[in-house]
C-alpha cells in the first residue's frame, strides 16, 4: 500500500469488504460499490439466480455489457462527430477557394 492509500470499508449484499484505495479515489470506489450492490440486489431479489457467486457473476455480466455498450456509443458518436467536422471543414474549404477566385 503507498502512502496516500488507505483501506476503506463497501458493504455489498450485506457483507463488509476491506478495499485499499487511494484516498482521491475513495469516493467513485463508494459510487461504484454502491452500484454494484444495487445491481446485485435487482439480481437476488428477481428469484432467478441462487448463490452470491452467481449472482457476482451475473452482475458482473451485466455491468460489462453495459460498459461495452457505453464504448459502442461513444465511438458512434465520436465517428459521427469527426464526419461533422469534415463536413464543415469542406464547407469552409469550398468558401475559401470561392473569395480566393
Amino acid at each position: 500500500m503507498t502512502d496516500n492509500s488507505s483501506v476503506t470499508s463497501v458493504h455489498i449484499l450485506d457483507k463488509e469488504y476491506r478495499v485499499a484505495c487511494p484516498k482521491e479515489n475513495q469516493e467513485a470506489l463508494y459510487t461504484a460499490a454502491r452500484y454494484l450492490n444495487e445491481k446485485m440486489h435487482e439480481i437476488r431479489s428477481s428469484g432467478k439466480v441462487v448463490g452470491i457467486e452467481r449472482i457476482a457473476m451475473m452482475a458482473a455480466l451485466n455491468i460489462s455489457y453495459e460498459l461495452m455498450q457505453s464504448r459502442r456509443q461513444n465511438e458512434d458518436e465520436k465517428q459521427d462527430t469527426q464526419e461533422h467536422i469534415d463536413q464543415l471543414l469542406g464547407k469552409l474549404d469550398q468558401a475559401l477557394a470561392a473569395v480566393e477566385r
